[in-house]
């Protein structure tokens, strides 16, 4: 059937309406037709597709042939593409990926938040290849030693032997994973391996997660060829996989942490600490986030290793860095400079504890958030609009639940100062924003 594309959807998918007609759940208006979502698809495209999956109140496609292609799609780099499902984009020229990623947030924030942006989204660049710091890829070793990532839509592997969108130094990495395996270097139990590249691109840290039964000698002899197969290797760290949430270290070979040297500081990242994973924005993410902000008291709330808190710290009498993981809070205690205080606790504890039960005993300046991608919820951002700071920066990996959090914050009488598009992860659906919001 043939199809026209009216826009694209946050997690990559092309959106349009099957042919009038065409059978529609009981509370959809048959002439408008049902919703079909395809991917690797542009705004505008005629194609001609096939129903893949159909549901009560939508449907899949793929596209068979373009009839009418879009003036910004170009060939894909890498061979891997629409059988990987690791990038989205690679179809579609840089620019015209920004422009994407700008209207889906906007859209997000007016069909969710019900807010219409009174100021202009400014948007931050990253170079669109070779900018992941942070690989991680799946390994088996039967029926034949492997290496790659999920294929699209699957749980099934696809090898993988370059990756255009990770540095340099991990696809050398990659290479040397290959060598050794095709030698028979390979060791049972092993699940995944993630990389870990250094600002520099110079050294790696690498993080295996293995098998419960994995044995512990057998992984370390492994760990120490992959460490003598690549010098830029500054140590493997080896976990099992999480039991009840938890991990469990299960060998170490050389270091067990990594530098990464920025602009305002030099943050000590230990294997199983989040960081930002864009080796060209990282500057440009603290800046956005935290230039032009000073005061008395600033509190970073999912502070991760500190690297918003660092730079508070240069502009703010004191700063509250509050982080719940162990392995991060650790790495945060060793970053903060001597005039912020690191807590090692949920973020809704802390915020019930230190603003509830005691009464605002703190009052802070600026608030910034950077939740996961589930963000904060409706009890964290009631509790964050009950604090009652002038400043909030919300730093968010998700639009949808951006603007769902938006709501409680904006009927505490918080309004959107700026946005910003913060480019972290190019080729693929993923954006980073930033909304500074006053009251």
């Amino acid at each position: 059937m043939l199809l026209t594309i009216e826009k694209l959807i946050y997690g990559g998918d092309g959106f349009a309406r099957l042919p009038p007609g065409l059978p529609a759940s009981k509370d959809q208006d048959r002439s408008r037709g049902k919703a079909v979502f395809i991917p690797f698809v542009l705004s505008g495209e005629k194609i001609d597709a096939s129903l893949s999956e159909e549901k009560p109140g939508f449907a899949r496609a793929q596209a068979i042939s373009m009839v009418e292609p879009s003036p910004h799609r170009i060939p894909p780099l890498c061979p891997y593409f629409a059988r990987c499902g690791g990038c989205h984009y690679q179809h579609a020229d840089y620019s015209h990926q920004l422009e994407i990623k700008k209207e889906i947030l906007r859209e997000n924030l007016r069909r969710i938040a019900k807010l219409e942006l009174q100021c202009e989204i400014q948007v931050h660049p990253s170079p669109p290849w070779n900018y992941r710091n942070r690989s991680r890829l799946q390994v088996r070793n039967r029926p034949n030693f492997t290496v790659g990532y999920f294929k699209f839509a699957s749980h099934e592997l696809l090898p993988v032997e370059d990756c255009p969108i990770s540095s340099p130094l991990i696809n050398r990495a990659i290479a040397a994973l290959w060598e050794m395996g095709r030698s028979s270097k390979s060791v049972e139990g092993v699940r995944e391996i993630g990389f870990f590249a250094n600002a520099g691109d110079a050294s790696l840290l690498i993080e295996l997660s293995c098998a419960p039964e994995a044995r512990r000698a057998a992984v370390r002899a492994w760990a120490e060829e992959l460490c003598a197969a690549m010098p830029d290797i500054a140590g493997v760290v080896a976990f099992r996989e999480p039991q009840k949430g938890v991990l469990e270290p299960l060998v170490a070979v050389g270091a067990s942490e990594l530098t990464y040297r920025a602009k305002t500081a030099a943050y000590r990242v230990t294997a199983g600490a989040f960081f930002q994973t864009n080796r060209f924005l990282v500057d440009e993410l603290v800046d956005v986030v935290t230039s032009h902000r000073s005061g008395d008291l600033a509190l970073d709330l999912y502070a991760g290793v500190g690297l918003f808190s660092t730079a508070l710290a240069c502009s703010f009498r004191h700063v509250v860095s509050v982080e719940s993981s162990p392995t991060a809070s650790n790495d945060l205690k060793y970053n903060l400079p001597a005039n912020s205080q690191p807590v090692r606790s949920a973020t809704e504890r802390y915020l019930s504890t230190t603003f509830v039960e005691k009464s605002h005993a703190l009052h802070p300046d600026l608030i910034v958030v950077d939740p996961p991608r589930s963000g904060l919820g409706d009890p964290i951002a009631r509790a964050i609009a009950t604090v009652a700071a002038p400043r909030i920066t919300y730093v968010s990996c998700d639009p949808a639940t951006l603007a769902r959090d938006l709501g409680p914050l904006m009927s505490a009488g918080y309004r959107v100062e700026e946005a910003h598009l913060v480019d972290l992860f190019p080729q693929t659906f993923h954006l980073e924003s930033v909304l500074h919001l006053v009251r």
